[in-house]
């Protein structure tokens, strides 16, 4: 297993930047160094892996490497250029936000989906940072130096999000996600009948040993970090139950993770397997009918319905609350009047 840290600020060594770094595993067997950071990097080729060797910017434990070297277990393999990520390379754009609260503390924002909150490989314009620093100047950074945000949802999951404005609101807010004292209410639509009315999903969450892609739950604690999810049924709707889940912790895919743990993934979820007929019938009316639904929401079924938090300033328990967004809403509907006539 990997340790992969790519979310800390850039880091200055003889004038180069570090953009990757990466501790080989124990159990490593020796494999060349541009085949093991093709492992690892998203959208890398061979040939670029090779031709950053060649220019000297591939170190393995502070030495410089050539592509044939072969990588062992507890080697830091590091990729350094001459300019900064990416990602920290911040454009100012005119996005439009839906802001649902703001003060000279902190705003909260209702996160459309499909929209990245921060630049990252592949997504270097267009995300809720590129917005942000459009429509707010000095923002304070957070500890991987990304302006106002304390907490992020995946792209294709919508819904609210708090900025801090100041640094004091910064230190407060995360503090408050760290400590578990805030509120974080999801709404999902899950494949198959949850049995249990309610619930509480524990296990270690850390990276797939196979699929870098993915996360995984690691039962004997021994690896990942603590996630707790508790869930609650909201409305059963034959092969798909609609829930509730509320976050104590807040890892990387947590729910979408955690769901699959139990075995009811997230519907429409093309990462972890949800984009898949999962429960139901082999009919081909009932495979159309999924098919529609996909293209009703075309995305994994995730809403971040309420955020509350101790305001930073004045101390108020300060709690919001959004309307589920109208793809999610219109699949919900579809499969509740398809529940409906299938008991009849």
């Amino acid at each position: 297993m990997q340790d992969i840290n790519t979310e800390g600020p850039d880091e200055q060594d003889d004038e180069l930047y570090e953009h990757y770094s990466f501790t080989a595993g124990k159990g490593q067997e020796p494999l060349r160094v541009d085949k093991f950071l093709m492992n690892f990097i998203e959208k890398a080729t061979r040939n670029k892996i090779q031709q950053a060797a060649k220019n000297g910017n591939i170190q393995v434990n502070g030495v410089v490497v050539k592509q044939n070297y072969k990588v062992k277990a507890d080697d830091v393999v590091r990729v350094l250029f001459e300019h900064p990520p990416y990602e920290f390379l911040l454009t100012p754009e005119d996005i439009p936000l839906d802001i649902v609260y703001e003060d000279d503390t902190l705003l909260v924002v209702n996160k459309p989906a499909g929209m990245v909150v921060h630049p990252g490989h592949g997504n270097y314009s267009g995300t809720l940072i590129n917005a942000l620093i459009y429509h707010f100047e000095n923002l304070p950074e957070n500890s991987s130096g990304r302006p106002g945000l304390v907490h992020r949802i995946d792209k294709d999951t919508s819904g609210l999000l708090v900025v801090a404005k100041t640094e004091a609101a910064m230190t407060h807010l995360a503090k408050q996600f760290f400590d578990k004292t805030s509120e974080r209410e999801y709404i999902a639509i899950v494949w198959g009948n949850v049995e249990a009315e309610s619930g509480t999903i524990e296990g270690h969450i850390g990276r797939h040993p196979k699929n870098r892609m993915q996360n995984t739950v690691y039962e004997d604690g021994d690896q990942g970090k603590e996630a707790v999810t508790h869930y609650a049924v909201l409305e059963r709707l034959g092969y798909v139950t609609k829930i509730s889940c509320r976050l104590e912790t807040g890892r990387t895919h947590q729910i979408r993770v955690h769901m699959k743990y139990i075995g009811h993934t997230l519907f429409n979820d093309e990462r972890y397997g949800g984009d898949a007929i999962l429960k139901g019938t082999t009919f081909t009316k009932y495979k159309q009918f999924v098919d529609n639904c996909f293209k009703i929401l075309p995305r994994q079924a995730l809403h971040a319905k309420t955020l509350g938090f101790e305001h930073p300033k004045t101390g108020e328990w300060m709690r919001f609350d959004s309307e589920l967004p109208e793809d999610m809403v219109a699949c919900i509907e579809k499969w509740r009047s398809y529940a409906k006539h299938a008991m009849e």
